[in-house]
């Protein structure tokens, strides 16, 4: 463990409020659980790598598991990017493999198999699972993104906030805007490997820091499991807390021990947002009524930089900051408003493609897998990994004043 990271860990555990309830377990990285170095450096993962990585043996059960969910997918009519690149030579090439943690490829696609109207269909088990994996991985990711197996994604720069605008200074179709990022704990795998403490100790890691926030972020969190159902409720029913994951994320094992471990931070007035263990380790939310982008991205901005000085998070020089789901590798950005565009939205497949030209994703009201209410739809930047964060900002500015532009037109 490096200097900086005994720090940052310092620093936590002196903010740290009793531990009770919670497991004092902890994770450190032994010789054999040490990241591939591929993942730092190449996409191509080479034999030896493929050794050293594997832990024992994939069992001849889930072998036969794997082989079902595959032939599952294969004879669907699935239009998921899982189908498109997990082919038989390379499912055959992967499927005794493992990553140092002892994840195998079935924990990685087990959820598009069987949810055959996936769009993506593929999550990563652990950071390690992105270079372990990395025939069916990086073919996906360049499919996505854009972003080639030769290429590097840049170093951190959130730029001006001051360079970007109100989307809508007269308020008439911009209904609110929010800039969320997610981050993964350091040393800490995804959701199908993580045991009951280690999803308690994250929650207990990522409260207390946020817990030492002042100014605006300054607020409270709450523990689902402490939580009324009336209270739950209330939250999702006003988009501010996250629900149970749908059918897509349980069979990703993303649900495992609910709800503990999982939880929500908030302000008073609810413009800054943090879920815990929701899908990834922790997603940082900042959100308004309007459409005046260049504040709630700062707000988003100040606090990443306060947590940085914290907690270490998972990233790799290739590919950025390490997520569960590959879509939002990268920055993790996701800058996004809900706005009613009546003249384009009346013709859905229109608005999709002109939403498309600009690199944006059009989602029902309450984001993926939902449908639009009272013609309110979410459209975001679609590009999270091979640009800054500033860059993702700008170019869903950008696209937003061209879709306004175009509806007035």
């Amino acid at each position: 463990m490096s200097h900086e990271i005994k720090e940052k860990n310092n620093a936590v555990q002196d903010l740290e409020m009793p531990t009770e309830g919670f497991s004092t377990l902890t994770m450190s990285k032994s010789k054999e659980q040490i990241p591939c170095d591929h993942i730092m450096a190449s996409s191509k993962a080479c034999d030896d790598c493929r050794k050293k990585c594997g832990k024992g043996h994939v069992t001849q059960e889930t072998l036969m598991k794997m082989e079902e969910a595959f032939d599952q997918l294969n004879t669907s009519t699935s239009q998921s990017l899982l189908k498109k690149y997990l082919n038989r030579f390379v499912f055959d090439t992967l499927k005794e493999i493992q990553t140092p943690l002892g994840a195998n490829l079935l924990d990685c696609i087990q959820s598009g198999c069987e949810n055959p109207d996936s769009g993506i269909g593929l999550y990563a088990s652990d950071p390690d699972a992105y270079a372990v994996f990395n025939e069916l991985f990086d073919p996906l990711i360049e499919d996505y993104h854009g972003f080639k197996r030769s290429a590097k994604h840049p170093k951190s720069n959130w730029g001006n906030p001051n360079d970007l605008k109100n989307l809508d200074p007269e308020g008439k179709y911009v209904v609110s805007t929010r800039v969320r990022c997610g981050r993964s704990l350091d040393t800490y795998p995804f959701n199908p490997l993580l045991t009951e403490a280690q999803y308690l100790e994250i929650e207990q890691k990522i409260s207390t820091a946020l817990k030492s926030m002042q100014g605006e972020a300054k607020g409270t969190y709450y523990p689902l499991k402490l939580m009324t159902p009336v209270e739950q409720q209330k939250l999702i029913d006003d988009h501010f807390l996250f629900k149970e994951g749908d059918r897509f994320l349980q069979s990703a094992q993303a649900c495992r021990f609910w709800p503990d471990g999982r939880g929500i931070f908030y302000n008073p007035k609810k413009t800054f947002l943090a879920w815990i263990n929701e899908e990834d380790h922790v997603r940082l939310i900042s959100m308004q009524a309007g459409g005046d982008l260049r504040e709630v991205y700062k707000r988003l901005m100040d606090v990443v930089a306060e947590l940085d000085k914290l907690l270490v998070f998972a990233r790799s020089d290739r590919l950025g900051y390490l997520t569960f789901c590959p879509t939002n590798l990268g920055t993790t950005i996701r800058a996004s408003v809900h706005i009613k565009l009546p003249k384009l939205s009346a013709d859905k497949e229109k608005l999709d493609k002109a939403a498309a030209k600009y690199n944006l994703q059009v989602r029902g009201t309450s984001g993926e897998h939902s449908a639009a209410k009272d013609n309110v739809y979410d459209i975001s930047n679609k590009r999270r990994l091979g640009l800054t964060e500033f860059q993702a900002l700008k170019e869903m500015s950008d696209g937003i004043s061209a879709l306004i532009k175009m509806e007035t037109s």
